[in-house]
């Protein structure tokens, strides 16, 4: 096999076996080195919750994902560099990868205003006017002492027609430009590639990009709400045509399937909060699907969550310990439980890495499918894994959302309408 290697200064990556589309990797920076592909947890405050540097270290981390525009906020950057980077004062030695703020501009759309030069936001904490330019967003990704930047960019929601997808993807570029000017130094920066569901838009973003030799490509834009089949349409027409010898990251996607499925395009990063989140919730990963840890059924069940997994939960605690934890409200079941999903999600994606060297992914891909089937039923209906609780906004959610949140699950498959109409009576 070719070898295909992309050497800069703080950065150095190398493919090293492919399998059709499929690769693995070596992926070097300032602070350490990341096999691809891989998974990044997500630390948005420099914290993932409820875990330390050594819960992330005993479960195989390599490297974690943080937010620029909320730690710009919170506790604010001037802090985080007189305490020498964000590495030094969160206590992690491994790499993190900041992302710019430019997802904030789409979850957060009813606190903000748009112009071409950057977004005002509103203070989640007080209410202030803040303003993030792609200039702002660089500045503050090189305070934190990030190993990968990404470009400020405006994630398109879903749906959207056309017209604005279009006008939306231009403001990308537009930013991509700024943000690539604006920085000044050596550490890695990425571009992002959006266009909605639109394929030849996002060939065209993809094009522009280019001229700027970012020294990774992403596919941003994705996971907010639009179908499965339009998902996988985008990622099986552009990912494979992101640059060769550059890391290929698609971002906020992290359903097992979702992420095998991408590999076998070619993506080599990924990043979700479902590990964490919907640990949280009582949702658990294992070999043979979700385990919904709030059903009754394991009362008294003391078998480990899953009897193959090596993670420090599984080694010393029960299902019936970890229910008894989360009804009591203990804040150890959330830590116990999501030291169980970052650990695998770790290990799966050795799996895959595996399975690509020894040419076996599409049994992996198989084993992965039947898993997703054997998950845990809703009155003998599979329910579709998503990410559990509302993304990150700094406005009260709609009525809708807080009484779902309330009802039982079954009544998840009221329209919008439903939902209103029933809080009403």
């Amino acid at each position: 096999m070719e070898i295909v290697c992309f050497w800069k200064i703080n950065m150095k990556f190398e493919v090293k076996s492919k399998s059709g589309k499929s690769r693995t990797g070596h992926l070097s920076l300032k602070h350490g080195s990341i096999d691809t592909p891989t998974f990044m947890t997500v630390g948005t405050y420099g914290s993932v919750k409820s875990l330390s540097y050594k819960d992330l270290e005993e479960c195989n981390v390599q490297i974690i994902l943080s937010n620029a525009y909320h730690l710009m906020i919170r506790p604010e950057h001037n802090l985080i560099i007189k305490a020498g980077g964000l590495n030094k004062f969160m206590n992690w030695n491994k790499p993190i990868l900041t992302d710019s703020g430019g997802y904030q501009v789409f979850s957060l759309s009813d606190q903000t205003k748009v112009t071409k030069n950057g977004v005002e936001f509103k203070s989640p904490l007080n209410g202030n006017t803040i303003f993030m330019s792609p200039e702002i967003s660089i500045e503050t990704q090189l305070n934190l002492g990030s190993d990968i930047m990404m470009i400020f960019d405006e994630c398109t929601s879903y749906p959207s027609d056309r017209s604005a997808t279009e006008k939306s993807m231009e403001l990308s570029l537009r930013w991509a430009e700024m943000s690539h000017n604006a920085n000044n130094s050596e550490t890695p920066l990425f571009g992002i590639v959006q266009g909605g569901m639109y394929l030849d838009l996002r060939e065209r973003s993809l094009s522009e990009l280019l001229r700027y030799n970012f020294d990774g490509y992403a596919l941003g834009g994705l996971s907010v709400g639009e179908p499965e089949h339009l998902r996988k349409e985008v990622i099986e027409n552009i990912a494979f045509k992101l640059p060769e010898n550059k890391p290929r990251y698609l971002m906020g996607v992290g359903k097992p399937l979702d992420i095998i499925h991408a590999v076998s395009h070619g993506i080599d990063m990924f990043d979700c909060v479902i590990p964490t989140r919907n640990a949280r919730n009582g949702q658990l990963f294992t070999k043979n699907g979700v385990v919904n840890i709030r059903n009754s059924k394991y009362e008294d069940d003391l078998r480990p969550i899953d009897d193959t997994c090596k993670c420090f939960t599984c080694r010393n605690y029960s299902r019936a310990y970890i229910r008894h934890l989360d009804r009591c409200n203990d804040i150890l079941a959330g830590r116990l439980m999501s030291i169980h999903n970052v650990y695998f999600y770790q290990e799966f994606m050795g799996q895959i890495r595996s399975a690509i060297d020894n040419d076996s992914l599409e049994d992996l891909i198989k084993k992965t499918e039947n898993n997703e089937r054997n998950r845990a039923t809703v009155n003998g209906v599979v329910p579709p894994l998503k990410v559990i609780g509302p993304k990150a906004t700094a406005s009260p959610r709609p009525i809708e959302h807080r009484i779902a949140q309330k009802i039982p699950v079954i009544l998840l498959e009221f329209t919008k309408l439903d939902i209103v109409a029933f809080a009403k009576k």
